[in-house]
């Protein structure tokens, strides 16, 4: 079976099996609000971007890491902060500044600009 693959062009099959894994060209850029944000207990930096959308239950902001990861954040329907959309881990959310959240979800931290009114995160 082997020598049939070969004597039939199965290289340049081949060939073209393992370019079409390549890349797939560039990717749209990244949408959204840079943010600072660290996985893994690495060095906080400006690599995450963060979007808005409506759903069912509120607003969500999506986080999208470097690595292409990314974590779904509910926003507070009162204001009081953000939680985990989705996922096992909850998320941890401390007050930095009158102006800015920093959120813990298992390894990932985000930095978030946030409005604080009457002692709460919004």
């Amino acid at each position: 079976m082997r020598a049939v693959f070969w004597r039939c062009g199965g290289i340049g099959l081949l060939s073209l099996m393992l370019g079409a894994c390549g890349d797939e060209g560039p990717s749209d850029p990244p949408r959204g609000l840079r943010i600072a944000c660290a996985t893994g207990g690495a060095q906080l930096a400006q690599t995450c971007f963060v979007e808005q959308s409506e759903a069912p239950q509120g607003l969500v902001l999506t986080v999208r890491r470097a690595d292409g990861g990314f974590r779904r954040l509910l926003v507070a329907e009162d204001g009081s902060g953000v939680t985990a959309a989705d996922g096992a881990d909850p998320a941890v959310v401390h007050l930095r500044s009158p102006n800015e959240i920093e959120v813990e979800i298992g390894d990932d931290r985000f930095r978030l600009p946030a409005r604080v009114d009457g002692g709460k995160a919004a």
